[in-house]
């Protein structure tokens, strides 16, 4: 039983023993209590899958959406009440496959909200398909010779995008992802983490001792953080893949910041105006 005031330990878990989830679950914890962030302060997101579930068990607020609609739910609940924490934690089938466009239009406005994705390189909920992120050549249930076609690189998918922050972690490195999820929640505007975690049930491929031994963590000071282009080049990478923050840019308007304007300095939660709001007046007047 988890002892973290964040912890819900009155349900049961839906995943498989060894799941890499579970170690992705016991981060988070650990990252709300030393964050200490109000719990009336933090909202969750996701959409449908094994991941997806993480919230279910964090004694948050959260909000189930539909498959791949975990971002614009997000980004909603920032645009109404934007004093709240909101952090997205979804899997790469997901927030990569059915969520692809979002994922990118998201980052196109830049709301302040932090997306964690679990990525196993499979669908796990529906029994071992291969995912955006799937190696090509690997077999599954359902590709039985293979996968062909080039897995998806998010992480310079969201670079080209413009994203202010982007990093890779392992849910088999406690301390150090604990880290890089923090930075990723203190940072102002839309903050990637892309998680390695094993699927033990349907991807014998990616297992934790691949990851493991295709992987390595980024020296500090190893690259410039604040430089693009050297951002990409990392991202680039593979066998190895680099873990850590790949870019961070802290100057990118918000979101949030671009609307100020429409509402003229007012901070009142949308959800605490009326109906003809001050905002809704002020987009109808531009049109005209």
């Amino acid at each position: 039983m988890d002892k973290s005031i964040y912890a819900k330990n009155d349900v049961e878990i839906a995943w498989c023993p060894g799941c890499g989830n579970y170690g992705i679950r016991k981060i988070m914890l650990q990252v709300f209590n030393e964050l200490g962030i109000p719990r009336q302060r933090l909202v969750y997101c996701s959409g449908i899958g094994h991941a997806a579930k993480a919230p279910q068990y964090y004694d948050l607020s959260y909000f189930n959406g539909l498959h791949g609609r975990a971002l614009p739910v997000a980004s909603g609940i920032k645009a109404a009440n934007p004093d709240l924490k909101l952090i997205v934690e979804s899997g790469d089938g997901d927030i990569y496959g059915e969520g692809g466009n979002h994922f990118i239009h998201t980052i196109r406005r830049n709301p302040d909200i932090t997306v964690i994705v679990h990525n196993n390189m499979i669908y796990g909920l529906t029994k071992g398909q291969a995912s955006p992120t799937s190696g090509l050549g690997m077999k599954t249930t359902i590709q039985v010779d293979g996968v062909c076609e080039t897995p998806l690189n998010p992480l310079l998918l969201a670079l080209t995008m413009g994203a202010p922050f982007v990093a890779r972690a392992s849910a088999d490195e406690p301390e150090k992802t604990k880290e890089i999820i923090k930075a990723a929640i203190n940072h102002r505007g839309f903050a990637l983490v892309d998680v390695f975690q094993a699927c033990v049930t349907f991807n014998s491929t990616n297992t934790r001792k691949w990851y493991k031994e295709n992987t390595y963590f980024l020296e500090p000071g190893s690259h410039d953080e604040g430089s693009r282009e050297a951002a990409m080049a990392k991202a680039s990478e593979e066998s190895p893949w680099p873990l850590g923050i790949i870019y961070r840019n802290e100057t990118k308007k918000t979101f949030e910041d671009n609307l100020a304007p429409y509402i003229a300095g007012d901070r009142t939660p949308l959800y605490k105006r009326s109906r003809k709001s001050e905002i809704v007046r002020r987009l109808l007047e531009e049109k005209r």
